[in-house]
């Protein structure tokens, strides 16, 4: 049976939103793998995809709320 409209194959879709911690596991992979990392690569793309769903890469745990 053929995958159903908007779902993919891969087991991914867009219920998942990249978040910063993901886009920098992206990026550490590919750079440890020798891989590239440079402008239009995925690991630059998933740090995109992070930025336009306001999740920064950060430490772990970061707290909410900005300095007093």
């Amino acid at each position: 049976m053929p995958p159903s409209k908007g779902s993919r194959s891969t087991g991914g879709g867009a219920g998942s939103k990249m978040s910063g911690s993901d886009a920098s596991r992206v990026q550490s992979t590919q750079a440890k793998s020798g891989g590239e990392t440079g402008k239009n690569s995925f690991p630059a793309r998933a740090q995109s995809a992070a930025a336009k769903n306001g999740t920064p890469a950060s430490g772990p745990k970061a707290g909410k709320g900005g300095k007093a």
